[in-house]
């Protein structure tokens, strides 16, 4: 058995090809604070510049980027790189990585609604009960204008999943 303390969750950062519509999408959607102003990190010898190029690697030049906060205090970074490309299809679930994001909203159908009134796409047709006649727990899949799959959860994940298996 681990000692290990549960880490809480920081932030999570999402790359967009259109850095102002993503702003925008995000805080008038999705009813997400804007911390930071969109602003422009370049490749130099500054604190931020070489973290940057810590992770990057040398010869990214310039990106522009946010910073958001979620309701529940959750950071949300938006990228946007010079050679961003905006992928017919965002949604190769089978390799590694991060494949989605998961919000929570009482009223999923109105949210699903409001996401592809503002450009985005359902994955599916409706939402779904995750025990249908029992709870009203429910889930539906989603993407954002920029095809970044997202989730939306009527209820939280420790109450969906509190029982074990489905």
């Amino acid at each position: 058995m681990s000692n290990a303390y549960p880490r809480n969750f920081s932030h999570i950062g999402i790359s967009v090809p259109d850095l102002d519509r993503a702003v925008a999408f995000y805080t008038e959607v999705m009813g997400w604070y804007l911390i930071m102003a969109p602003s422009e990190v370049v490749e130099d010898d500054s604190a931020i510049g070489e973290m940057c190029t810590d992770v990057f690697g040398s010869g990214w030049d310039r990106f522009r980027i946010a910073h958001l906060s979620t309701g529940d205090r959750i950071g949300v970074e938006l990228f946007e790189f010079k050679n961003a490309e905006d992928p017919e299809n965002n949604f190769e679930y089978w390799k590694t990585g991060v494949f989605h994001f998961c919000v929570q909203d009482p009223d999923v159908e109105g949210l699903a609604k409001r996401i592809v009134a503002a450009g985005g796409k359902k994955r599916m047709a409706k939402p779904r009960y995750y025990y249908p006649g029992e709870k009203p727990y429910r889930m539906i899949y989603m993407e954002d204008p920029f095809g970044n799959i997202l989730e939306i959860y009527s209820h939280s994940y420790e109450l969906t999943y509190s029982e074990g298996a489905y």
